[in-house]
């Protein structure tokens, strides 16, 4: 057990939406007959993710209160590893081909420069990724919100999301916008808008622009419309509990937001898909709810030490076990008609692997990187602050 810490309870989430997430992608391939079907572990531990942040993402740019230090953090905190895994995946294509789905020409570079992967409708070259484009939204949308001062009204656009789910469900069973120019233009956009949000020129503007931009994406490019709102209602809804914990807001947006998002996905059920049956779907939801309301009522519990830290290390788990495990299969051979036996010790043993590869990677890349960030973000800062007197001089001998 670990002792209580302030963040504590959710790096322990992290650790057990990442060990999720690992488990529905290892259970298929090595060890099936262990899969549950009554939920989907993926997306049980993808939900859990998605209310994470929209917990503590917000509170992050509200703590700060510099739209520049919020972008320089999550800079250095999701591209360094995001590239290494990139550069990993291409440096086995010689062995494991990259998947079918990624286009071979420049608009894959344009959507793995801006993360919005799934919605400009590109599949991702490590097939985790797609999740980044909804977080990457999310960042879009919270900074308009923050520079716009309207970031406080968490509740109506948990809501709205939840509405605009039910609707594509309804109405969109396609995306309307495919091509590659949705990926170009899109990148144009983030270029030029970020370089204006980091800069301060013309930032609420430029911040307004993204913001706009990125919904027009998730409900009109991206892979599956009533997903991507979904999604967004989850992490409004996450940024509603916060509120709600710090005595600034209702819950009742969160039993809305629940409900339209257990609806969503009306016409969704006639693709076939599995996991989107009312009673997987539902049933997945609320095991999500369930486990971050438990998190959260035993916060200031001690919490296992596995689970805080694989938190830690969870982004290097969630990147990378997907790409080892291709790699641990191709080594080892089919193994799903293999003996319990056999499947079980290889499954701890690829469990074993990726933990220890993902411990490295955290160690290497995204804790240097981290550092570096927050010795920039603190340079800033010093600077500006360095600034204010001889500002205030300049003012007061005016």
């Amino acid at each position: 057990m670990t002792p209580p810490g302030r963040l504590a309870w959710l790096d322990a989430l992290r650790g057990l939406a990442a060990l999720a997430v690992l488990a529905e992608h290892l259970l298929p391939w090595v060890v099936p007959s262990l899969r549950p079907y009554r939920f989907n572990l993926g997306l049980y531990g993808i939900l859990v993710f998605f209310l994470v942040s929209g917990y503590i993402i917000p509170t992050s740019l509200e703590r700060r209160g510099d739209v520049k230090a919020f972008w320089v953090a999550r800079f250095f905190r999701l591209y360094p590893l995001y590239l290494t895994v990139i550069v990993l995946v291409l440096a086995m294509s010689v062995w494991i081909p990259v998947r079918d789905e990624v286009p071979r020409d420049a608009s894959a570079v344009a959507a793995h420069a801006t993360m919005l992967l799934d919605v400009v409708g590109m599949a991702g070259v490590a097939d985790t990724m797609w999740t980044l484009s909804y977080e990457m939204v999310f960042y879009l949308l919270v900074t308009a919100l923050f520079a716009t001062r309207a970031h406080t009204a968490s509740g109506v656009p948990a809501v709205l999301f939840g509405l605009a789910a039910v609707a594509a469900g309804l109405l969109l069973p396609a995306p309307p916008l495919t091509g590659a120019w949705v990926a170009y233009g899109s990148c144009a956009v983030f270029v030029v808008g970020l370089v204006c949000v980091m800069t301060g020129r013309f930032r609420t503007a430029a911040a307004c622009v993204l913001g706009v931009v990125a919904l027009a994406l998730l409900l009109s490019s991206s892979r599956t419309p009533w997903f991507g709102a979904a999604v967004l209602a989850v992490m409004f809804t996450g940024t509603v509990i916060y509120r709600w914990e710090q005595g600034t807001g209702s819950l009742w947006p969160v039993a809305a937001a629940a409900v339209l998002v257990a609806l969503s996905p009306v016409r969704a059920v006639q693709t076939g898909w599995w996991w989107v049956e009312p009673d997987v779907w539902i049933t997945t939801i609320a095991l999500a709810g369930a486990t971050f309301a438990g998190a959260m009522a035993l916060r200031r519990r001690r919490l296992p030490r596995l689970l805080v830290g694989a938190g830690l290390i969870s982004y290097s788990l969630y990147l990378v076990h997907h790409p080892l495990l291709k790699l641990f299969t191709r080594i080892t051979g089919d193994l799903r008609w293999s003996p319990l036996h056999v499947q079980i010790p290889m499954a701890v043993t690829f469990v074993l692997l990726i933990v220890l590869a993902s411990s490295v990677t955290y160690r290497s890349v995204e804790r240097p990187m981290q550092r570096l960030g927050r010795r920039l973000t603190a340079a800033h800062a010093s600077k500006d602050e360095s600034r204010r007197p001889a500002q205030e001089a300049r003012h007061l001998g005016g």
